[in-house]
């Protein structure tokens, strides 16, 4: 079976002004990679929910694949990364979104959400190098799967 593919997406105004390093995109992009994806972009957009929207259809069209977002999920005045997805999924993904909040106390405080744009699974993680690998391996094992489900390839359930 060949890799699946990802692509990474940074929501920072810090990032996006040149005043903060992209360490949370570059940590996931590596825990990808580690995981078996092979990462074919990374972006970096502002926070807001026109600029989130617009980025996720953009890396989305087309793409069968996983696009992870990092960035915008808490409860900061300008976290908006929740919304903007909310505007371009056309199925949710709740279980994906919750078991990332059950990994960690701080969890409770994301607001993240998981859905399904054509065939690919777009997930929100937080903005903390730990906080978006920590949620992204917590359902690393099922993505897989739910990809192979949405490209219609041939699957084994155990």
């Amino acid at each position: 079976m060949s890799r699946h593919q990802a692509k990474v997406v940074t929501v920072s105004d810090g990032v996006v002004a040149g005043t903060r390093e992209d360490r949370s995109g570059a940590a996931l992009a590596a825990a990808l990679e580690e995981a078996g994806f092979d990462v074919v972009e990374r972006s970096v957009v502002p926070d807001g929910v026109a600029s989130v929207a617009g980025e996720l259809a953009r890396v989305s069209a087309s793409f069968a694949g996983l696009v992870v977002t990092t960035g915008g999920t808490g409860f900061s005045p300008r976290d908006h990364t929740p919304e903007g997805t909310q505007e371009i999924i056309e199925r949710d993904a709740p279980g994906l979104a919750e078991a990332m909040r059950l990994v960690n106390p701080l969890g409770r405080l994301s607001r993240g959400v998981a859905g399904i744009r054509g065939r690919a699974v777009v997930i929100n993680t937080p903005g903390s190098p730990a906080g978006a690998v920590e949620c992204f391996r917590a359902v690393a094992d099922v993505l897989p799967h739910a990809l192979e489900l949405l490209s219609d390839e041939p699957t084994s359930h155990p």
